[in-house]
């Protein structure tokens, strides 16, 4: 791999992450702090732009740029664990079950739909 690409791969994972942070926050800020919707919404999107990708059959180096180094800096499988085990740490078993029931399902939908439209192109 040329040093141009290990280049671009940090700039653009760089970029997802505080990307990231920016918009968990604004909608947390929004939305309160009763449930992670922040996450959710970073995640659901990040896995709409990779069924994208996917129905694009994009490949090679763009999907290690697109793919890999930008959404799977953006998306967050931690921090979604994190909110979920901090919910059942509050006695929020509900809310974590959904957190984790809304985030798997949404998410394959999610991306079901940025295939289909990436077919579709």
């Amino acid at each position: 791999m040329s040093a141009w690409l290990w280049l671009a791969v940090g700039g653009l994972g760089g970029t997802a992450a505080i990307t990231r942070f920016l918009l968990d926050s604004a909608v947390s800020t929004r939305a309160g702090a009763e449930f992670p919707l922040g996450t959710l919404a970073v995640n659901l999107s990040g896995a709409l732009v990779l069924g994208l990708l996917d129905g694009l059959a994009v490949g090679g180096n763009l999907l290690l740029l697109a793919g890999t180094a930008t959404i799977g800096s953006y998306t967050t499988f931690s921090t979604w664990m994190l909110e979920t085990q901090r919910l059942v740490e509050d006695a929020e078993a509900v809310r974590a079950a959904l957190n984790c029931l809304l985030s798997l399902a949404a998410g394959v939908g999610a991306a079901l739909i940025g295939r289909a439209i990436g077919l579709s192109l």
